[in-house]
């Protein structure tokens, strides 16, 4: 059984036919995803959808391309809605200086907002960070300094220097697509050295389709794509990657193995 750690259910191309999505995910295997948000018109939407199907999770939280369209998101803010029996997570936050759709300043003090929330409420942190590896790992070691607090890097695309710098924080790594791609020999190199107690898999769904999806509007049952690239890149066997990738979902977003209140 698979678990696609970061899909985000209620965006176009899957929100309009959420039910055959996630039916065609349940038939190859996927047990467990993780529906993500990414601005607060989502929040409502995303908890619902939670709330409805029993094998989908939500988070909260601002992507950094939404930093400068939410200044009233704050640490209380976030705690507050996360305070939910289906929400597991915070996120997904970070740095992306690759498009600047927000103001640096205003994406590293959201950055910190989300990780302050983090540490209140428990819940694990997911971080994008693209173009911004060096602020990124300055902002985790620095807030990890104020007081611990757990977390992934989600769809990881960073160098071999980065992954090293957040697995000595504890932090987990996650998978996606884009190893399956053939100009994608580095991340293919750095995910055969991820320790079997840190990787995540993920589809990044709608977006990312992985090989042999190439060209398709990305959903969560194509994990199962990515799970058997990988497990052939890793050496080892499918079941032996389904296995342990879907335990460490558990054992991060552990809020998933609590028993939710009827």
């Amino acid at each position: 059984m698979f678990v696609d750690s970061h899909c985000h259910l209620n965006y176009e191309g899957l929100a309009e036919r959420q039910s055959e999505v996630l039916a065609a995910a349940r038939s190859r295997g996927v047990s467990t995803m993780l529906n993500i948000s990414t601005r607060e018109s989502e929040w409502d939407d995303i908890v619902s959808t939670a709330e409805r199907e029993g094998d989908v999770w939500a988070s909260i939280g601002i992507h950094p391309h939404e930093a400068d369209a939410h200044p009233d998101i704050d640490t209380a803010k976030l705690v507050a809605r996360a305070d939910h029996p289906r929400v597991v997570a915070i996120g997904e936050t970070g740095l992306d200086y690759y498009y600047d759709h927000s103001d640096r300043d205003r994406q590293r003090a959201s950055f910190r907002s989300h990780i302050a929330a983090c540490r209140e409420s428990g819940l694990p942190l997911i971080v994008h960070t693209r173009e911004a590896e060096e602020d990124t790992a300055e902002i985790l070691a620095d807030e990890m300094g104020k007081g611990p607090y757990k977390g992934v890097i989600h769809c990881f695309t960073a160098s071999q220097d980065f992954a090293e710098k957040a697995l000595d924080l504890g932090f987990y790594i996650s998978i996606s697509g884009i190893v399956t791609f053939k100009n994608a020999k580095d991340l293919q190199e750095s995910a055969k050295t991820i320790p079997a107690d840190r990787l995540l898999i993920e589809t990044d769904a709608p977006f990312l389709a992985p090989v042999p999806n190439r060209g398709k509007t990305c959903e969560p049952a194509f994990v199962a794509d990515t799970a058997a690239f990988l497990a052939d890149l890793r050496s080892e066997s499918l079941e032996t990657l389904a296995d342990y990738t879907s335990r460490n979902f558990h054992t991060l977003f552990d809020k998933t193995v609590q028993k939710t209140p009827a």
